[in-house]
């Protein structure tokens, strides 16, 4: 019989400040998300106490201190090289009730000169439309590498990459969500990460109440950032609504209130045919609700690089419709 005592695994200690009941319980410090996340990526984590920890989390809800904490364990581990970059704009959601116009913003913004790198996670869940599947038909470059990307940026303006390229780690707490069932807080933290170090990194938080922690999340570690409730998750601007931004620079916050483009509620469609974006893009078909859609979201863009709310909404409108002069046209 074995009387020695096992010793408790490192990670435990993190398992249990989550989870030690109703009184017991409370979030983590910077310091020690900083310390859980780099264990996580690491690999020095069970996959019991890897479930257990993101559910919890899920549960409890992630503060702006353990998102801060977990992207400063993320940085250093990058090994990206210094690319220039305007903004870092995450996509992770996917879309289901409206075409992914916020592609089309991008591509224009690029077009125009704007450096822009885009990330995701790849299509993880049924019934939605991502970025992923209309690379190639937006002729949008897919970046195995950062020397792809940075070529990719440098010829145009705009990337996109795989988290599993540069964090594969995260990737695979990801693709958990089909094992555990539920999305785990790595999707509201890849919008953090800023990998790059952009000028200015966009996120989009649907539900109510996260916009406000990832902006105090931004600013704690020192970025400039806007965060909106983007229409289905993404970074895009429902017209038909109010947007509410929320900016934060040299840690101090902003907040800006743009009114509904839109008197009436615009009918969805009754599919998303992605054929409808290489028309619109070309100037050949008109589509009113994508038409607001695409100029509001360039509009936050801009807002984010500089510009006042009037003067983004006329760059916009200029880009927009400047942008088939570019060699970076779709095909």
């Amino acid at each position: 019989m074995n009387l020695i005592t096992p010793a408790e695994h490192p990670f435990a200690q993190f398992v249990r400040i989550l989870g030690k009941g109703k009184r017991g319980a409370r979030g983590l410090t910077r310091e020690e998300a900083r310390e859980a996340m780099g264990l996580l990526l690491d690999g020095k984590v069970e996959d019991t106490q890897l479930g257990a920890f993101l559910m919890l989390l899920r549960h409890k809800e992630e503060s702006a201190e353990e998102l801060a904490g977990f992207t400063e364990a993320i940085r250093p581990r990058l090994a990206a090289p210094d690319i220039q970059v305007d903004l870092d704009w995450p996509s992770y959601a996917g879309k289901k009730r409206h075409l992914p116009w916020y592609l089309l913003a991008a591509k224009a913004l690029a077009a125009s000169g704007v450096r822009i790198f885009m990330h995701g996670g790849g299509a993880h869940t049924a019934g939605r439309m991502y970025t992923e599947q209309l690379l190639e038909q937006l002729d949008i470059s897919c970046c195995d590498g950062w020397q792809a990307v940075e070529t990719a940026l440098d010829k145009h303006n705009l990337a996109y990459s795989y988290l599993g390229n540069w964090m594969p780690a995260l990737q695979r707490m990801i693709d958990l969500r089909n094992t555990l069932g539920l999305r785990s807080p790595i999707h509201s933290l890849a919008r953090v990460i800023n990998p790059l170090g952009a000028r200015c990194g966009l996120q989009s938080i649907f539900h109510p109440g996260y916009q406000a922690v990832h902006r105090e999340a931004s600013g704690l570690l020192g970025d400039h950032a806007i965060v909106i409730k983007g229409e289905g998750g993404e970074i895009e601007v429902n017209p038909d609504g109010a947007c509410h931004l929320y900016g934060t620079l040299d840690s101090e916050n902003w907040d800006e209130e743009w009114p509904a483009l839109s008197a009436q509620r615009h009918v969805k469609p009754e599919r998303l045919d992605p054929a409808v974006l290489d028309a619109f893009w070309r100037g050949e078909h008109d589509d009113p609700y994508g038409r607001l859609a695409v100029i509001a979201t360039m509009a936050v863009a801009l807002r984010g690089l500089g510009l006042a709310r009037e003067a983004a909404f006329q760059q916009a409108q200029q880009r927009w419709d400047a942008r088939l002069q570019s060699n970076q046209s779709i095909i």
